[in-house]
This record gives structure tokens, C-alpha cells and sequence, in this order.
């Protein structure tokens, strides 16, 4: 297997913990969730504050647009959250999921509880529920690119291609400069549906949402057009979403 492919494979962003009610924004590396890397950092439950508080993805992409809360978020919930965010955050995995599903048992149309869980369900490699949460995050707040781009990664690793796609699609319908997005289906296209025309679209889409460029991804797509001359498809293990 070629050096560039592992890269492109261990590249995914695992950066996240999301907002309350569905307001946050979840970075990530390339390619898609990565359960070895170390606790992702928390970004603000309130929408004025997470485009601050979110560490910025590795090449400056545009981060995802804030959204408003879909639901109230009574003061004693938010406090819980924080809480549960703080433990995310330095790596107190059990505390914090026990403080998204203290906040879940009192509130469960909030969504963010219910996306943080999942993302510490898929660093713990349990995936059918991670997507049970992520799907439900969706459900409640159906307006958060963030939580849809979740739910592609954890489906990807999944093996469910297809879902994946639409996930990340929806992310894009409701952010179309969500930069993480793009670039996460522009690598599930390339590596995965095996659909290079579509993934170059997308690679240099997420290029052009990317001010500060990323070497990277260029270099993916110069090996995007050799592969093309060659009809070989790229190896799996090289590129990772972002989260």
C-alpha cells in the first residue's frame, strides 16, 4: 500500500462535542472519526460563542454556520451540559456520559446530548450506538450540518456507504460552505463509491472553502488524476473524514 493511501486513511477529524440544543459546531481531521485519537475538545453550546470556541480545522476551512437553538434550554440543563462538556474534554469519558444521559433523561429533544454520546459511543468502537445516538441528535435538531456530518462518519465506518453519502449530503444541503463535509464526501466518493469524477468536484470544492489551502488534498487530487489515467482505484487506508 502506498505511504499517501495510509495517510489519507488515519487522516479523519475527531474533534467535537457538540452544543445543547444543536448549535455546535464538530471539527475533525481527514477522514472520519478516529476512536484511537485523543479526546476531542468541546466547542460552546450557544451559537455566538461556537464559531469562537471551535478549534479550527488543520488547513483554516470555513467552519460550519452557526445555528440558532431549535428548542428553550432551561438554565439548570445548560449547566449539566457544560459540566459533561468539561469532562469530554479532559477525557473523563464515563463522567461525561453520564452527564449527557442525566440531561437526555429530562430533556430529550435536546440534541447535542444525544450527538455527544454518540461520539463517545464511536471513540469506544461502539457503533450501533453511536448511530443510534447520532440518529436521534438528527431527529431532534434536524437544522445542525454538525450532527448530520457525524452521523456519515459513523456510518461510513459502519460499511454503510450509501447512508453515509446522504448524511453528508444533508450536511451540505444546510451548509453549503461546510468545508468538513465536502471534504468528508469527497473522500467517501473517492475511496468508497469509487466515483473519481464526483470526488475531484468535491476535493476542489473543499480546496476552494479553504483560504490558507491544504497540500494534502491537493496532493490527493493530483493522485486523483493519475489514478484516473490509470483506472486504479485509490486504497482505502490512506484518507480519513474530518469530524
Amino acid at each position: 500500500m502506498r505511504s499517501a493511501d495510509m495517510l489519507r486513511s488515519s487522516l479523519l477529524i475527531a474533534l467535537c462535542c457538540v452544543g445543547v440544543a444543536g448549535c455546535s459546531s464538530l471539527p475533525g481531521f481527514r477522514t472520519e472519526a478516529d476512536p484511537a485519537s485523543p479526546p476531542p475538545p468541546a466547542v460552546a453550546a450557544k451559537p455566538a460563542n461556537a464559531a469562537a470556541s471551535a478549534p479550527a480545522p488543520a488547513a483554516s476551512a470555513a467552519a460550519p454556520k452557526p445555528v440558532e437553538p431549535e428548542v428553550a434550554v432551561p438554565a439548570a440543563a445548560q449547566r449539566a451540559f457544560d459540566d459533561a462538556r468539561r469532562a469530554m474534554r479532559a477525557g473523563r469519558m464515563d463522567e461525561a456520559e453520564r452527564g449527557f444521559k442525566s440531561v437526555i433523561q429530562f430533556h430529550p429533544e435536546l440534541g447535542g446530548p444525544h450527538a455527544n454520546l454518540g461520539v463517545i459511543y464511536r471513540q469506544a468502537n461502539k457503533l450501533p450506538e453511536a448511530v443510534a445516538e447520532l440518529e436521534l441528535a438528527v431527529k431532534a435538531s434536524p437544522r445542525q450540518p454538525v450532527y448530520f456530518n457525524q452521523l456519515g462518519i459513523t456510518y461510513r465506518l459502519q460499511g454503510q456507504f450509501a447512508k453515509a453519502r446522504e448524511a453528508y449530503e444533508r450536511a451540505i444541503d444546510l451548509d453549503p460552505n461546510y468545508a468538513t463535509a465536502t471534504l468528508n464526501l469527497g473522500i467517501l466518493s473517492d475511496l468508497y463509491l469509487w466515483d473519481g469524477k464526483r470526488a475531484m468536484e468535491l476535493y476542489d470544492r473543499y480546496l476552494a472553502l479553504t483560504p490558507s489551502g491544504d497540500a494534502t488534498v491537493t496532493k490527493w487530487v493530483a493522485d486523483l488524476k493519475n489514478r484516473n489515467k490509470s483506472a486504479q482505484p485509490a486504497a482505502a487506508a490512506e484518507r480519513k473524514e474530518k469530524e
